[in-house]
């Protein structure tokens, strides 16, 4: 009878080793990298840092992320494929360092005149809702972001009308170099981490980008000008995804959590850059910056001449099987709310 009692609690106490320690393991944190090529003290990547912790925070420190700014983990191009393949479990990278991988979501890229950040953002977030390319199922996307007005910037000369931009070699990316062809200047294919150089030693004229970056990326001090044109505004999109084996290793609460704090952090994105456009702004005038407004007609001009950049990719995305123009008119519709 002894044995038996002892051959029971032996049994007992084996039964719950096997359950407790499944347990025990499930209670340990799932730690992540998170890799952004922009620089620690960018305004993008403090925002990104601060949804990591809101993500710690919320799911209890079941999920700890480290994070890698600065391109210290993988450089912007490569980070798509270093998601894929689980050498990065968290990236950020703009849809134009990689061209022609996004075809649906590029459409963003479009000189469609917009506003702000937070018109932008927001129309990147819906049209991946309404239209879930094929193109990101290889990972999870977070959510998208995107910057405000993206201009011409230039060194030592003004750009005041179309016949200045001819000759002109202009840092771009992405459909922003359609936009710089169609406006008559030369682009070259350059990341924003490679252009303060190219500028200093005069290996390009100038860059299109938003007012923001002659702050964030210390631009303003190898740039001189910088053409306000609304009208022929582009933006340039940016995906925050996750790995999917990370992603789908997650509990379905923790899961739940993180979607909440990504329809959060968008829209603080999105607020993000229209902010450091307005700090960008007044920091390029400190320096010495000028501002170039054109004038209503000469801003016309400029908008019927990246028009063929619009009506190009509209007939690229119906190839595909996409129908362009709604895809089109749906960004439009939203940026006019925000006009």
């Amino acid at each position: 009878m002894k044995k038996t009692f002892v051959s029971a609690v032996t049994a007992l106490a084996v039964f719950s080793l096997l359950v407790v320690v499944p347990s025990i393991a499930d209670a340990r944190p799932i730690t992540m990298s998170y890799s952004t090529f922009f620089p620690p003290t960018h305004i993008q990547a403090i925002t990104a840092e601060e949804w990591i912790k809101e993500v710690e925070k919320r799911t209890e420190g079941r999920v700890k992320i480290n994070f890698y700014p600065g391109q210290t983990l993988t450089r912007a191009p490569e980070t798509i494929e270093s998601l894929e393949a689980g050498i990065v479990d968290i990236g950020t990278a703009a849809l134009a360092y990689t061209e022609g991988r996004f075809p649906v979501m590029a459409t963003m890229d479009l000189p469609l005149g917009y506003p702000s950040g937070v018109a932008a953002t927001e129309a990147a977030n819906k049209l991946f809702e309404k239209y879930q390319p094929e193109e990101f199922d290889r990972v999870k996307v977070m959510y998208f972001n995107a910057h405000g007005p993206g201009f011409i910037h230039t060194r030592r000369e003004p750009v005041e009308s179309l016949e200045d931009m001819s000759g002109l070699r202009i840092r771009s990316t992405g459909m922003s170099a359609s936009v710089v062809r169609a406006l008559g200047g030369t682009p070259v294919s350059m990341a924003m981490p490679d252009t303060y150089q190219s500028l200093q030693r005069g290996v390009v004229d100038g860059s299109i980008h938003p007012i923001e970056v002659n702050q964030g990326w210390n631009m303003a001090e190898v740039v001189d000008y910088a053409t306000i044109a609304y009208p022929s505004a582009y933006t340039t999109t940016f995906w925050v995804a996750m790995n999917k084996n990370k992603w789908n290793a997650l509990s379905e609460e923790d899961q739940r959590i993180i979607e909440e704090i990504n329809e959060e952090w968008a829209h603080r994105h999105g607020e993000a850059w229209d902010s450091s456009d307005e700090d960008g702004k007044e920091f390029f005038l400190a320096e010495g910056g000028q501002l170039v407004e054109i004038d209503e007609a000469e801003a016309q001009r400029w908008k019927e001449a990246v028009a063929p950049v619009i009506d190009d990719y509209i007939e690229m995305l119906n190839k595909r099987g996409v129908d362009g123009r709604e895809a089109v008119d749906f960004i439009q519709q939203i940026l006019d709310e925000h006009r």
